[in-house]
């Protein structure tokens, strides 16, 4: 299982699953990261927090712990 938090600046991924629970995996889905939604890798900060990713046209900045939860190929 790869995550995004493992993905590495300048690489696309698609997400296969979101592992949250709840209101977390709500949120997430409401920044448009859904299954089967390419994510572009833009930048990721020195020590991993935060991850600066492309999603549906719009640029986000997630948390290492939400990138974690989002399971990629």
């Amino acid at each position: 299982m790869r995550t995004l938090r493992k993905v590495t600046c300048g690489e696309t991924v698609t997400v296969r699953n979101l592992t949250g629970e709840g209101p977390v995996k709500r949120r997430i889905m409401d920044m448009g990261i859904t299954k089967g939604v390419q994510i572009f890798v833009r930048k990721v900060a020195p020590l991993g927090d935060p991850v600066e990713v492309t999603v549906r046209g719009y640029e986000l900045s997630l948390r290492k712990a939400d990138a974690e939860m989002i399971e990629v190929e």
